[in-house]
């Protein structure tokens, strides 16, 4: 006879209201739930990182558009906040990891979802890529030892493209590492440099406004010798449409956020419109300031030559240094949020070797088999740049459409749900508040959510040489973007059409409860 211990006699532990509403879904807690308000925010804001992308993408901005490109920052938050509001809406319902692929995935189909969560993970993948690459943009300004290949610093240069990877691939290193720790280091890391971002920002915006050698009118004013204003407007709004990505990241870390039905939907919004707000300031403020802009500098260095031309070099490098942090901080928080929709799709059996990925350790709470992933596809991505300087922006565009098309195949769905009246509206979060809603404007707003995205993708996937191949370096260039999604989609069909057959953890078309 087996005998029996006092321990085999206790009873399970409590489990919280976040616990049990997961359950529902037809998951288990794995991932560790230790992540508060500010945490949440910081996922999402981290992911924008405005001081990241802003600097690394100022220079192409302003070589295409002029001055007047600061307008198209105002119209692309104003276009992403609806698809932000309409993505609350579903953070409250459906608090799980992967969230584009879940959300996707019970407002459509499991196929249809599965197609937004694959083009999703592959852009984030990409997108890792793109925000490792934007240590170029500082580093050797801050000290020229950092230039470690050749000697032009310049990301559009061979020698600036190529150590451009290699110390992206230093940083790719480091963040798959701190993303197979421990998720309490993860956050601590994410809430820190945030922070330090913030105070960052900050202090750059009222330096920048402070040393202004120019009026805010100097915005209405085009490029030199520029006849085509909207044409330039368009590629203008690159810059804008880069930034302001990954504000979802807070609904995708859901399963480790306590009361996530009340605080995601939150975080996603003030993340976008914090970011939007410092993000549109700095903008203004370093065409405000910039020593000139006709000398061609500001078409080439960017921010980083503003910075320690204006401020002078002491003051200049620590800022610089201050955006380092948050590139990395950025590459990180973005290679998790990939790692939690590798994850999820692995769970529900949707991945080759889903076993594997799937697995979380129970001490860390962190999956650590994406993260390596993820860390190691992006890193051979960056091997693009030892080809040709081009491929810097072919990578950072490729990954802003990815993303756009995967967002698209959210508001779509929600809108027919809309329309057909199936969307829930009511329901109460884990504090017995109303949960988020749009209320009678949801239609109007994920009609308008929808529409943008979708004219921003096919304006940013357009094949313009002049812009994907300025060098000539040849045609794939060029159709690097539309080549690049179309080969993810055909592998994607093909890895569908000769699975075997399934059992996944959860059919994720086949919940829908409306708390």
């Amino acid at each position: 006879m087996t005998s029996i211990s006092p321990a085999d006699l206790r009873p399970d532990p409590p489990r919280s209201p976040d616990d049990t509403s997961l359950t529902a879904f037809g998951y288990r807690q794995e991932l560790h739930r230790s992540l508060g308000r500010y945490a949440s925010f910081a996922a999402g804001f981290s992911f924008i990182s405005v001081l990241t992308t802003v600097f690394q993408f100022f220079a192409f901005g302003f070589a295409f558009g002029g001055p007047v490109f600061f307008w198209t920052w105002p119209a692309v938050l104003l276009g992403q906040l609806l698809v932000a509001a309409c993505f609350a809406e579903l953070a409250a319902r459906y608090p799980i990891s992967g969230a584009i692929y879940q959300w996707s995935s019970r407002l459509s189909n499991a196929t249809f979802g599965w197609f937004a969560g694959w083009i999703m993970v592959i852009g984030q993948i990409v997108v890792v890529a793109a925000a490792a690459l934007a240590l170029q943009m500082v580093m050797p300004a801050i000290w020229s030892g950092f230039q470690l290949v050749g000697g032009d610093p310049a990301p559009t240069s061979a020698t600036g493209a190529a150590n451009a990877a290699v110390l992206g691939v230093v940083l790719l290193a480091l963040t798959t590492l701190v993303n197979v720790l421990d998720n309490r280091v993860l956050s601590l890391v994410n809430r820190v440099g945030v922070t330090a971002e913030i105070i960052g920002a900050i202090l750059i915006v009222v330096l920048l406004l402070t040393h202004a050698e120019r009026s805010p009118g100097i915005t209405f004013h085009t490029a030199e010798g520029s006849t085509d204003l909207l044409g330039a407007l368009l590629v203008g709004s690159f810059m804008a449409a880069y930034v302001m990505i990954g504000f979802d990241s807070a609904g995708e870390m859901s399963e480790e956020t306590h009361h996530p039905r009340r605080t995601a939907p939150r975080t996603i919004l003030t993340a976008l419109g914090a970011a939007g707000l410092l993000g549109g300031l700095i903008v203004l403020g370093g065409l405000l300031a910039a020593p000139s802009l006709t000398d061609g500098r500001l078409a080439v260095d960017g921010l980083s030559y503003v910075l320690t031309s204006s401020l002078g070099d002491g003051v200049g490098r620590l800022l610089l240094a201050d955006v380092v942090v948050a590139i990395a901080v950025a590459t990180l928080a973005i290679q998790t949020s990939a790692c939690r929709m590798l994850f999820s799709m692995a769970r529900d059996g949707q991945l080759p070797f889903s076993a594997r990925l799937a697995r979380v350790n129970p001490r860390t709470g962190m999956p650590g088999a994406p993260a390596v992933v993820v860390g190691a596809l992006a890193g051979a991505l960056l091997l693009l740049n030892f080809v040709s300087p081009d491929a810097f922006l072919a990578i950072g565009t490729t990954c802003i459409v990815m993303l756009y098309l995967a967002y698209a195949m959210v508001t779509g769905p929600l809108l027919v749900r809309r329309v057909k009246g199936t969307f829930p509206g009511g329901g109460t979060d884990e504090t017995g508040r109303p949960l988020f809603s749009l209320g009678r404007w949801g239609v109007p707003v994920n009609a308008l959510a929808l529409t943008y995205g979708l004219f921003m993708t096919i304006n940013l996937a357009w094949p313009r040489a002049e812009v994907y191949d300025p060098s000539g370096s040849g045609w794939w260039f060029q159709w690097f973007t539309l080549l690049f999604l179309l080969v993810t989609v055909g592998v994607g069909l093909l890895y569908r059409m000769t699975r075997g057959p399934r059992v996944p953890a959860a059919d994720p078309a086949a919940t829908d409860p409306a708390h």
